[in-house]
């Protein structure tokens, strides 16, 4: 990455004004967060970059919109996705979004024991609930952190071998609960550096900003869609 590259210059991040025209007329008024340390946020500083969180700077876009919105933050480091489920998904439901952000299973694959199945079957109980009360729900496949360079060669194989089935699954899950899904794990810039953080787990705040930047274009894109169908229902 070039040292004098910033967010406004970055071409994957969002460009003055592309936030508003995306999300136009959004008719989310509650946006709750689920998951692990990526949900919390902890957004390792870069030159150039805020040091704004990935899910606050989509409640954010989102508020630029909606001045009113209402946003729950229940992310928390160091949970693995049965904790997720147990203790954030009765809160997140008694909020009455209309929005929800689910990232989880990060944690359970850092583990060689990773057990995809087990992963797969709290996300889906956390999407169901969620999709049940009425919300829509935005799941992420998440950049492949083995790329960092803080991760021991050693153990890149094994854990980029489940990242990726992480990614692959949340992606299959996606497509069968109808969520709109956030994929990251292939972006262009997922063996770039300058997006991991120095502890070989996390994001950096350039990471932060482009996972926004592409949440951002997927809520658009699902809104776009939308639009298509109610004009040519009329």
């Amino acid at each position: 990455m070039s040292s004098t590259l910033t967010e406004s210059t970055d071409p994957w991040c969002l460009r003055d004004g592309e936030s508003v025209a995306l999300l136009r007329d959004h008719p989310w008024r509650r946006f709750a967060v689920l998951g692990d340390s990526v949900a919390e946020g902890l957004c390792e500083p870069v030159d150039g970059y805020p040091e704004v969180q990935w899910a606050d700077r989509v409640a954010a876009e989102l508020r630029a919109v909606r001045p009113e919105l209402a946003y729950l933050n229940l992310g928390l480091r160091g949970l693995r996705a049965h904790e997720v489920r147990a203790t954030q998904l009765a809160p997140a439901l008694a909020f009455r979004p209309d929005l929800a952000l689910v990232v989880c299973g990060g944690n359970d694959a850092f583990h060689p024991a990773y057990d995809a199945d087990a992963v797969d079957a709290e996300l889906t109980a956390i999407i169901e609930a969620l999709r049940a009360a009425g919300a829509d729900v935005i799941t992420v496949g998440m950049f492949d952190v083995s790329h960092s360079p803080a991760v021991p060669e050693r153990h890149r194989a094994g854990l980029a071998e489940r990242m990726r089935r992480l990614s692959a699954h949340t992606g299959a899950l996606a497509e069968r609960l109808g969520t709109l899904h956030v994929r990251l794990t292939d972006h262009p810039l997922t063996a770039d550096p300058s997006i991991y953080s120095s502890d070989g787990r996390h994001g950096s705040a350039r990471s932060d900003a482009i996972a926004a930047a592409e949440t951002v274009r997927r809520l658009g894109a699902h809104l776009t869609t939308a639009r298509s169908a109610d004009g040519a229902a009329r």
